[in-house]
């Protein structure tokens, strides 16, 4: 269950076995590269139809595959737009949708802002349309837009996460990018997550690649605070109660290891990481697996605690695993660079609209 797909990406893997899958991903991500660029092309030429909502469009979306920290800018976002009094809903895709039609991204924004509604639809087209017509939304927030063109966008955000920026520096699926870093240019924006998480030179050189494609254009850094530890029925803890504490880790998130580092940066002490695919359902077999890996855990190294990421909780919905507590983490965003940039680009936005 735990995956090393990240050492093997970025080479950390070594070994002949290690070199040849890599070798094998590289060929085909030529040919996932090749697709992706005629599609872009058929968008820039004007052949491909770009639909226009009633309302404003702000997009927030990756350049590179999952774990880049959207949600909690997808709800701030929305906060601000409506403390400027806009009726704002989300939109999105609804990538691995189970049978409640809902996918965790959904219910953790659910949790979250349960006052703004959200749209999950195939077509982001048809979900503007609900959320305009049906729903009396006055501004749209696409949730992981970027590489969705059909649905015009009055402001496109894109989201680099510091930790791995520009997805080990190949496309899919021999690296996590969507897309060329060369298309950064499409971006009205560009906010870096995570920036306190790497050093200043290495930020530094971040900086330096996005201005290579954004010029002058807002570059808006951001770090994601641990604001509180929280267990069964909303009981929370603060985070420096998890200082010099043993605890287990469960995740299925695009980027684990931003994870782990922030639970280090708390002062616990981390006995265990139990990894799965991003976005898994955690149905009856991960759980059961959960089950003899805690009790494995328990015979050993015996965990205080179990935490897991907002996302993953909406999912497991349970307050303990083999007798132990489990609890989330509650993030939220903290600007550091170019806050009040864009408060002004949200504002101009709305101002333009009424």
């Amino acid at each position: 269950m735990n995956l090393d797909h990240r050492a093997l990406l970025s080479g950390n893997k070594t070994g002949p076995v290690a070199a040849s899958t890599r070798l094998s991903l590289r060929a085909a991500s030529v040919l996932y590269g090749v697709a992706a660029r005629v599609r872009r092309y058929q968008y820039d030429a004007g052949r491909k139809a770009i639909e226009h909502a009633d309302v404003p469009v702000i997009s927030v979306g990756n350049l590179t595959t999952g774990g880049t920290g959207k949600t909690p800018i997808v709800c701030d976002l929305c906060i601000r737009l409506r403390d400027l009094g806009m009726r704002v809903a989300i939109i999105s895709r609804g990538y691995g949708a189970g049978e409640s039609g809902v996918n965790d991204e959904a219910m953790e924004l659910a949790e979250r802002l349960p006052d703004v509604p959200h749209v999950q639809h195939p077509d982001r087209v048809e979900a503007a349309r609900i959320a305009v017509d049906e729903l009396e939304a006055e501004v749209l927030v696409m949730d992981d837009g970027f590489q969705h063109r059909r649905l015009h966008r009055d402001l496109d955000l894109v989201v680099v996460d510091a930790t791995c920026p520009f997805g080990f520096g190949y496309l899919l699926p021999r690296g996590y990018l969507r897309e060329p870093v060369s298309s950064l240019r499409r971006a009205d924006a560009v906010i870096v997550t995570r920036s306190d998480q790497v050093d200043e030179s290495t930020r530094s050189a971040i900086r330096d690649r996005i201005r290579d494609y954004i010029g002058q254009r807002p570059l808006i850094e951001t770090t994601h605070r641990p604001a509180s530890v929280v267990m069964d029925r909303g009981r929370t803890e603060s985070i420096e109660s998890l200082a010099g504490r043993r605890v287990a880790l469960v995740s299925a998130i695009g980027n684990p290891d931003a994870f782990e580092q922030t639970i280090r940066d708390c002062g616990a002490t981390i006995v265990g990481h139990q990894r799965l695919p991003d976005h898994d359902p955690y149905e009856r077999e991960a759980r059961q697996e959960l089950q003899r890996w805690v009790t494995e855990l328990n015979a050993n190294n015996v965990p205080e605690l179990i935490l897991c990421t907002h996302k993953d909780a909406v999912k497991l919905d349970v307050d303990q695993i083999a007798g132990v507590t489990l609890g989330y983490l509650q993030i939220d965003l903290a600007y550091t660079a170019n806050e009040d940039v864009l408060q002004g680009l949200i504002s101009d936005l709305v101002s333009q609209a009424s």
